[in-house]
């Protein structure tokens, strides 16, 4: 099972030093990927929905992991997860292709869709279908990553007689990893997916979510075994959690490190480093 890292853009890593410092970390501990999420905008007073303080400090993935990638040389990077509907994808697929060609293939995209009706709100994006607006995207800019000459028409976004440079390095396009415990989302990464990503689940959670995502894919005719699945655990990873998730179909281990300062999560890193990475 590969061991990756999350909290790539938000406390304590919202420095260029921290940024630096833990990726060197992570990268010679053995940990295959580091990964950010994020949040464009939180309601301010927060709503009963919101998941965190609207003073929560998110440093824009596509900076973050460009800068991190220029301090490392075999470390991944994975968005866990985008926010897709809140962008533009013409615009959005160049920052991918050159996010991917700056880390020279070393980049994993990991997208979403917010339940935070505010952000859709700030940004001028209908709340209303960001589903099927999310799905245009990733049709859209497919096609100006794989595409001779792009063309792509739908209900949202429409595009041809243009080119976009550079383009990925990884062929045929960057891996595309999709977020979500919905039925909805789990049909969406068996027909449009290289993966998936669940955070903060237990055993039951996470064999629930498979067992969705195993059905889909039955549904569309897709191999369950060909997918990249991540998840972070709910609580303290060990080899034996590993072992289990890893019987449960899982690829990933994407570890949370809850780190009140730098010297913690470097510790974090290390621990890791020591009793799971090469053990699982």
């Amino acid at each position: 099972m590969k061991i990756g890292l999350f909290g790539l853009n938000m406390w304590p890593c919202v420095t260029p030093q921290a940024v630096s410092v833990v990726a060197h970390a992570a990268e010679d501990a053995g940990f295959d990927s580091f990964w950010g999420g994020e949040h464009i905008a939180l309601p301010d007073p927060p709503t009963t929905s919101t998941p965190m303080s609207p003073r929560t400090v998110f440093v824009d993935l596509c900076v973050t992991i460009a800068f991190a990638a220029a301090h490392t040389r075999t470390l991944r990077f994975g968005t866990g997860i985008m926010i897709l509907p809140l962008r533009n994808p013409v615009i959005l697929a160049k920052q991918l292709a050159s996010v991917d060609v700056l880390t020279r293939g070393r980049f994993i995209l990991g997208v979403g869709i917010s339940s935070i009706e505010q952000e859709y709100e700030a940004v001028g994006v209908p709340f209303a279908e960001k589903g099927k607006r999310a799905e245009e995207a990733i049709a859209l800019m497919k096609s100006l990553w794989t595409m001779e000459r792009p063309k792509f028409h739908g209900r949202f976004f429409s595009l041809e007689g243009v080119r976009a440079e550079p383009r990925p390095v990884q062929k045929p396009h960057v891996p595309i990893i999709f977020g979500g415990k919905s039925k909805y989302a789990f049909d969406r990464t068996a027909r449009l997916g290289d993966g998936w990503y669940g955070f903060g689940l237990d055993l039951e959670a996470t064999s629930n979510c498979l067992n969705g995502i195993r059905a889909a894919c039955s549904k569309h005719g897709r191999d369950f075994a060909h997918l990249d699945i991540s998840v972070t655990p709910k609580g303290e990873a060990d080899v034996e959690l590993a072992h289990r998730l890893a019987a449960l179909g899982v690829t990933r281990m994407i570890i949370a490190p809850r780190a009140k300062d730098l010297d913690q999560i470097l510790q974090a890193v290390n621990i890791a480093g020591r009793t799971l990475v090469g053990r699982v």
